[in-house]
């Protein structure tokens, strides 16, 4: 049976938190420890760029994301973790393919609607501040994923429109050039946790909402006391649905402490004393993750050293698939 190519890539566009260790970074990681399939995860630094004009600030979560992935234990042994703009192949790619892709398909993209529609209610041009990294950002995905023709990719509901544009351009290159690409699958895990910030709000960088994965342990119970809770007394039941502090416990605990704390909700836990349970809970939960992520923060030169192995990798991959899109679309030598 042919083992199938999974591909996961990371946005470098800040400090990873909760919410991407439970809905993405820890899946991953788990799914890294297989040895039945391909397992392809990379820093996605190029579409940072859509989001972030800020240099240090990419090359510093650069740094961040690798250093959370490979404290939490991603397997680069089994898995190939690179960064995507050690990849010169990707960018090539994206070319060939922005030659497939209709601009009607990208004129259909979420984020590009939204950017426009936001254009138009505020009575301005329709494509004003719209850069054209934000229009072409799905084909760069799509370089991405039929590169190294991944047979699934797990993304948010969020981001299943792109794996379907995807497919619909290897399609179309398939069909004008040669069967080159495998049709990529959208893998979404609907069991995956999603959390709620300190407001209430999906927990996310844009909403300033987050808790920082690996953030200093005074740091972390400071936010955790911040986190919004509604004015009922302790000794007063309280509902485990809605509450942002049962939802993150719940996203780390096992089943018995999860039944066990609701129990404790119906009984009138006082939110002083939960906000202390999580904060002891989840600090010794990551506790030596956040260590060894500390240690890889003040040994970039290691971090390097394991995303240039990475990209090694991937390129004895890359290059000779891409000589053979070149020639499929008849890019090759005159000799012959």
């Amino acid at each position: 049976m042919t083992r199938q190519t999974i591909l996961t890539g990371v946005t470098t566009t800040g400090t990873p938190h909760l919410g991407n260790y439970v809905g993405a970074i820890r899946p991953s990681v788990a799914a890294s420890q297989r040895d039945d399939t391909n397992n392809f995860y990379f820093l996605a630094d190029y579409h940072a760029l859509v989001k972030n004009q800020d240099p240090e600030s990419v090359h510093h979560s650069s740094l961040e994301v690798a250093a959370s992935w490979l404290a939490v234990g991603l397997n680069t042994q089994t898995a190939i973790f690179y960064r995507q703009s050690d990849i010169p192949e990707i960018p090539e790619l994206m070319w060939i393919l922005n030659s497939v892709t209709a601009k009607g398909l990208m004129n259909r993209a979420h984020a590009y609607k939204a950017a426009v529609d936001a254009n138009k209610e505020s009575g301005s041009d329709p494509d004003q501040g719209i850069m054209m990294a934000l229009f072409s950002y799905p084909v760069l995905m799509a370089a991405d994923i039929l590169l190294f023709n991944a047979d699934r990719v797990p993304v948010g509901q969020d981001q299943k429109q792109h794996v379907e544009m995807a497919r619909d351009i290897a399609q179309r290159f398939n069909h004008n050039f040669a069967e080159l690409f495998v049709i990529p699958q959208a893998a979404i895990d609907t069991n995956t946790a999603v959390l709620s910030g300190l407001d209430g709000r999906k927990m996310s960088k844009s909403y300033n909402n987050a808790i920082p994965l690996f953030v200093p342990e005074t740091k972390l119970r400071k936010l955790i006391m911040k986190i919004k809770t509604n004015s009922l007394e302790p000794g007063e039941p309280k509902e485990t649905k809605g509450s942002t502090l049962f939802e993150i416990y719940r996203a780390f605990a096992d089943e018995s402490e999860v039944e066990a704390m609701r129990s404790r909700f119906a009984a009138g836990i006082g939110w002083g004393d939960l906000k202390q349970e999580l904060f002891e809970y989840l600090n010794g939960h990551l506790g030596s993750a956040r260590d060894e992520y500390n240690r890889l923060i003040a040994a970039p030169d290691h971090i390097e050293t394991v995303l240039q192995d990475g990209a090694e990798r991937a390129r004895a991959i890359a290059v000779p698939f891409i000589a053979k899109v070149r020639d499929a679309v008849g890019i090759r030598s005159l000799a012959g």
